[in-house]
């Protein structure tokens, strides 16, 4: 029988904090589901991680926070699989943009390509 996927978080202390204690966090000797980001953490650990996360089989869902999202955007664009799905969620101190989100922009291009 086949397990259900993981969902993955890439976010502020307060939204993975608030996963975890949901029930999200999956931990094993040498790999997690989630990653903080803090004001310290380097952008390459953000970007490895969320390459990481997208080359998972176990991984079916990345929630990441938009802001997040935003310093990696060069690579959120690059990627380009439907599983896992890659979902920009808000955080406490920034409010979600659905303008900055690439999966809405894609949605309000192709509702406005069969408006034409």
């Amino acid at each position: 029988m086949d397990a259900g996927k993981l969902i993955a978080v890439i976010g502020d202390e307060d939204t993975v904090t608030g996963f975890l204690l949901a029930g999200v966090g999956h931990r094993t000797a040498d790999t997690t589901n989630f990653l903080v980001v803090k004001a310290d953490t380097p952008l390459n650990l953000v970007e490895d991680t969320f390459r990481a996360f997208t080359q998972r089989d176990d991984i079916g869902i990345i929630l990441i926070n938009q802001h997040v999202a935003n310093q990696i955007r060069h690579v959120v664009k690059d990627y380009d699989q439907t599983i896992p799905t890659v979902l920009e969620i808000p955080s406490k101190e920034y409010p979600y943009d659905p303008e900055q989100d690439y999966i809405m922009q894609r949605v309000g291009m192709f509702l406005n390509a069969g408006t034409s």
